[in-house]
Parts: structure tokens; C-alpha cells; sequence
């Protein structure tokens, strides 16, 4: 299987089973989307809603094949759902849904083959590739990403025969991304609506929340930006 895989191809798809099975524990729902390809979408969340052995259990996934699905997502994801993409590195749609996924509180994956999308695109990224170079897009078609899926799906169940992997490490330490003044976390929003005055209502993984823009440009509906204190700081661009 590694011959056929990127080298860390293994490690990836395990730690990603992992993160899904504890999102599943948790009454989470898996969303999945295939901008460039439906079918494979569809195919996933079958696998997942419609266990084939007994004695699985159905998690709750849905395919989503609609024309926008940002604005979908957008509407329909909770805080702690999953985003499953399946597309190559250059669909605009699929790299605008793993950036915004943040601030709607839901951890993403990226699936797909050929080049892979640049470090940090998504939560978790697996992906299928001969040499790191798939131009033909071969994998698409011949099986290859097909048994991605189907191996996170085996490696989910896994982790459900072990329940003590489904509840999270629980670390009650301050990460170094916590501020030691204000202990206020930068956090990905993304704005719904701007009074004009500074005063900007955005959704964030907490909820819709107020925040002050009073420092950064001029924001508008479905621009993203970093909060810290309760201040926008930064626009991501």
C-alpha cells in the first residue's frame, strides 16, 4: 500500500480516523463535499450512513451536491462536525471551505491525489499519489482514491472497538498560542455584518459573536479575520 501512497500515508490516515471516530463519539455529523467530483462524496457518506458488516454502527455523514456549497456548509454545520473535501489541490471551492471551516467550528479533511495542498490547508490531508506528480488524475478513476476512503471508514470503526480512544487527551495546559495577558486565544471569524462603525458581527467556533474591526480595513460579509480580545487584528488573507 505505501508504494502507491505519499510516505506518510499511514501515520496520516490513522491520526485522521482517530480525530473522525471522536468527532462521531461526540454526536458529530460528517459533511462531505466533492465540488469536482459528486460521486465520490456520495460514496462516502454511504459508507459511513450504511454499515455492510455487523455489528457496525451507522455514523451520521451527508453529501452535499449543491451549486454553492460554502454558502451551504455555512448554514448547516455545527460546532464540532466534519468536513470531508474531496478534490485536487487547485479547486478554489474546495481550498475556500478549508479555510472557513474554523470559524464555524468544524475540523476539515482534504482528500484527494497529484500534487498536495500546501502545509496547513486542512486539518488533516490524505492523499493518493504514484510520485507526488498524478497529472494524468488517474487516481480519480482507477481505485486508488476510492481505497482512501474506504480505509478511513475501517480505521474509524477501529477505533470504535476501543472506547477508550474516543475520549480526547485531556490537557489541562495553556498552549503557546494563549495569551499570558489576557488569555485570549487568536481565533478564525468570519464576518456576517458590519455596521460601518467598527462594531462587526461575525461567527466564530464559540458562536455569532460582536467584535471590533476598528484596527483592520474596511471588512464585508464573508471576509475572514483573526480575533484576539475581542478585536480583529488581522485580516486572513
Amino acid at each position: 500500500m505505501e508504494s502507491m501512497m505519499e510516505p506518510d500515508f499511514g501515520e496520516s490516515l490513522a491520526i485522521t480516523a482517530l480525530s473522525l471516530a471522536r468527532r462521531f463519539a461526540a454526536g458529530n455529523t460528517l459533511w462531505c463535499v466533492a465540488p469536482q467530483w459528486p460521486e465520490h462524496a456520495r460514496h462516502v457518506a454511504v459508507e459511513f450512513v450504511h454499515p455492510v458488516l455487523v455489528g457496525k454502527r451507522a455514523l451520521p455523514a451527508v453529501s452535499l451536491d449543491v451549486a454553492d456549497p460554502v454558502a451551504a456548509l455555512r448554514t448547516l454545520v455545527r460546532a464540532g462536525d466534519v468536513v470531508l473535501v474531496i478534490s485536487d489541490r487547485d479547486d478554489d471551492t474546495a481550498a475556500s471551505i478549508t479555510r472557513r471551516a474554523g470559524a464555524w467550528g468544524a475540523s476539515t479533511i482534504w482528500m484527494g491525489s497529484g500534487l498536495r495542498p500546501p502545509l496547513g490547508a486542512a486539518d488533516h490531508v490524505v492523499w493518493a499519489a504514484t510520485d507526488g506528480n498524478d497529472d494524468d488524475g488517474s487516481a480519480v478513476h482507477d481505485g486508488r482514491l476510492v481505497l482512501l476512503y474506504h480505509v478511513l471508514w475501517e480505521l474509524t470503526h477501529v477505533c470504535f472497538e476501543h472506547p477508550g480512544l474516543l475520549t480526547p487527551d485531556d490537557d489541562s495546559d495553556c498552549g503557546d498560542d494563549v495569551c499570558i495577558t489576557c488569555s485570549d486565544e487568536g481565533r478564525l471569524g468570519e464576518v456576517i455584518a458590519t455596521d460601518g462603525a467598527g462594531s462587526t458581527r461575525v461567527r466564530t467556533a464559540r458562536g455569532i459573536e460582536m467584535i471590533d474591526t476598528s484596527i483592520v480595513s474596511e471588512v464585508a460579509p464573508g471576509d475572514l479575520v483573526l480575533i484576539h480580545a475581542g478585536t480583529a487584528i488581522a485580516e486572513v488573507p
